[in-house]
Parts: structure tokens; C-alpha cells; sequence
């Protein structure tokens, strides 16, 4: 009797021939599990796809809402974008993925795990060491990372075996979706002189065919959470999917990214996330309303420490934890609404307002409503530019220097 193992399965290429792949090297039966983060319509289609395969059973799981609220919004808190760029969609699912991949393997008594990932993406780390640290007891195993196949032959390996991929050698990119974004690699893109053609975009107009008149949307916050838009009260699923569709008409958030991945290659990546480009311009606009000048520059270094976490797979980790709280007590009062300008590919900020505001217009105005004491500013600027001052007195700066 052939022992079990769990297959993270996308209904892509490496995953449908890793279940033919899987049972030929290592004798086991598959239980293909798919996991809807948003990724896919057609799950029963997939489904199908996998027993046609020959997985001897097929699982899906709905976990939109978990992927957002434990995994998405405490990134989203944490201001997380990697590099400046990316805002790590595929990198916040794998942790879950990993996660429901060890629940499913104790439910259905298998003591193997599998998953897609080359051995040349940072996935096999996010994967792996997530498992690791949830199910140390488990044995993991890579079909795409051991067979050793090109793109091409894995291609021709499907063909060969009758396996039905979305993948030709006409059209080879390789794209992963969820809510918070969409990433395509492959093909063309992997010369970075290149300009990504127009075929690769589905979530996001061109500059060109964006609307010619903008668009403003309200976003509400509740303690760093997005909660409303114009004033509508909607779950986090429905948000992110009102702003996908309200941003990426107007062409926002296409991301051309050269990224340093953690295997120690750099990779161009090609993004769209039109609401997670719009939610973190405007949690960091509310931010900057509601915390100091102090708490904002520290947490700056902590939304990169936090980005490079997600990034580098250690999700399940106790710095993870700890940044986490920190991120939290953070947001006690990030609570506001934020207007954005949605136009030809930009979200400007031009509005804000929040019932913690630090920004006090009897201090800021210079008309008649003023109320800053410029009387106290000599003594300050005393005080302030003493060491300067006593320092140019025995150590004249030299013009050369």
C-alpha cells in the first residue's frame, strides 16, 4: 500500500505533472490541495483536473478570508513593501499555504508534503521553512526542484503524458495570482531592456486606455484596518476586490521590479496590485497623521525588517512575533479616512482627516488664527545649535573639507 503525500497544486505546469511525476519516482498517492487565496475562478475545473491527473483525491479550500485578515492587513500595518516595490503577495500566501498543507496532512494521515517550486525561486524557502517550523516530523519533497527539467521539457513531459497545462512554448509565462497582487515572470520579461508587452497586464488598464477623468475614492481605517470605501462598511475580501477593480481601471499599480531574490540572484518581476498599492499609500498617509515624527521614523526601519521577514520565508518565527506586537501597539490609533485621486496610473493622496490627528492648525497656519509662540523660537534655536556653535569655535569647518 503506497503511503500519502499532500500536493500544494495550482492546476499549473509544475504542479500537474508533479502528480504523474510524484507517483512514478516515489510511489506515493497524491492528495492534491488547492487553496483559493483569490487565485482562480473555476476551483471545480481544477479539481477535476487533479483526479483526471491522477491524484486520488482533491481538496479546496476557501481561505480568501483568512489569507486577508491574519496574513494581508497585519502586512498592510506594517507598511510592508519589499525593496520599495513589491508588496509581497505571493510571499504573505505561502506561510498559510504551508500551514494548511501540514492541517491537511495530519487530517488525512499522510506523512509527505509536496509542493511546485524550482530550485531557483525564494517559494522553496517560504515553503519549506514554514513546514519546518510548523511539522518538523514531515517529509518534504520538490518535484519541480528534482526532476531537472527545462521549462520546455516540462512542457513536452505534460504533452507526452496527456496532461492538459495553460502553458505552451508560444506563450511561457509563469504567473501567480491572489488578492493582494499578480506577478508574471518568464518569457520576455527575463531580458530586463525589454518592456513588458501589453499581453501580460489583465487587472490593470494602460496609461493610454485608463479613463481621461479621475476618479476619488474614500478609503476608512479603523486602528490601521481598511474598513469602508466611500462610506461603505465591507469585509476585507470584498475591499481589496472593490479597489482592484475601482484602481486598476485607472491604470494603478503596475510594478516593474528588478529584486534581489534570497537564493542570491536578481529576478525582473513584473507586479499588478492596484489595491494593495492604493491601501498602502493611504495607510502611510494616516500614519502620518496620527503618529510622531519619532514613531514614524522607528517604524520606517521596522515596515523594512517586517517586509525582508515575509520575503525571506520566516513567517512562523518568534522576530516575527515580536515585530508583529510592536506593529499592533502602533496602530492604536491609526484611525481615519484617506481620499485618493485615482488617475492615469497614480494614486496621490489629497485628503485626510482622523479623529486622533496630531496635526493642529492653530500651530500650523500663518493667518491670524496662529497661535505658535515665535517669541520662544530664539532660545530654542540657542539651545538646539549650542554644540554647532561651540564645536566651529575651536574647529573652523574649511570651505574645502
Amino acid at each position: 500500500m503506497s503511503d500519502k503525500v499532500v500536493l500544494a497544486y495550482s492546476g499549473g505546469l509544475d504542479t500537474s505533472v508533479a502528480i504523474k511525476w510524484i507517483k512514478k519516482k516515489y510511489n506515493l498517492d497524491v492528495i492534491a490541495l488547492t487553496i483559493n487565496v483569490g487565485n482562480e475562478r473555476d476551483f471545480s475545473t481544477i479539481r477535476q483536473k487533479a483526479l483526471d491527473v491522477g491524484a486520488i483525491k482533491a481538496l479546496v479550500v476557501d481561505a480568501k478570508g483568512s489569507y486577508v485578515n491574519e496574513y494581508v492587513f497585519p502586512a498592510l500595518q506594517a507598511d510592508a513593501l519589499y525593496e520599495g516595490e513589491y508588496p509581497l503577495a505571493t510571499a504573505l500566501a505561502r506561510p498559510l499555504m504551508a500551514k494548511l498543507l501540514v492541517d491537511t496532512a495530519r487530517e488525512e494521515g499522510a506523512s509527505v508534503v509536496a509542493h511546485g517550486c524550482t530550485g531557483k525561486g525564494n517559494d522553496q524557502v517560504r515553503f519549506e521553512v514554514s513546514i519546518n517550523a510548523l511539522a518538523p516530523d514531515l517529509k518534504i519533497i520538490a518535484p519541480a526542484r528534482e526532476w531537472g527539467m527545462t521549462r520546455e521539457q516540462t512542457i513536452n513531459y505534460a504533452q507526452r503524458y496527456d496532461i492538459p497545462v495553460p502553458i505552451t512554448v508560444a506563450s511561457p509565462y509563469s504567473i501567480d495570482e491572489n488578492l493582494w497582487g499578480r506577478s508574471i515572470e518568464c518569457g520576455v520579461l527575463e531580458d530586463p531592456w525589454v518592456e513588458a508587452p501589453e499581453e501580460v497586464f489583465t487587472w490593470t488598464r494602460s496609461v493610454g486606455e485608463a479613463p481621461d477623468k479621475p476618479e476619488y475614492v474614500e478609503i476608512g481605517f479603523e486602528k490601521g484596518i481598511p474598513v469602508t470605501v466611500d462610506g461603505q462598511q465591507l469585509d476585507g475580501v470584498s475591499l481589496i476586490q472593490r479597489l482592484n477593480e475601482l484602481a486598476g481601471r485607472h491604470g494603478v499599480g503596475r510594478i516593474d521590479h528588478l529584486e534581489n531574490r534570497l537564493v542570491g540572484i536578481k529576478s525582473r518581476e513584473i507586479y499588478e496590485a492596484p489595491a494593495a498599492t492604493a491601501l498602502l499609500q493611504a495607510h502611510q498617509a494616516l500614519e502620518a497623521m496620527t503618529l510622531s515624527k519619532s514613531q514614524l521614523r522607528f517604524k520606517q526601519k521596522v515596515a523594512q525588517e517586517y517586509a525582508d521577514l515575509i520575503y525571506n520565508g520566516l513567517w512562523f518565527t518568534r522576530l516575527h512575533q515580536d515585530l508583529a506586537a510592536y506593529v499592533q501597539s502602533s496602530q492604536r490609533f491609526v484611525t481615519g479616512t484617506v481620499r485618493l485621486k485615482l488617475f492615469k496610473g497614480g494614486c496621490p493622496v489629497v485628503g485626510r482627516k482622523s479623529p486622533f490627528s496630531l496635526y493642529n492648525y492653530g500651530l500650523a497656519t500663518y493667518d491670524k488664527a496662529d497661535v505658535f509662540d515665535q517669541s520662544a523660537s530664539p532660545g530654542f534655536i540657542h539651545i538646539w545649535g549650542l554644540p554647532v556653535k561651540t564645536q566651529a569655535q575651536v574647529q573652523p569647518v574649511a570651505d574645502s573639507e
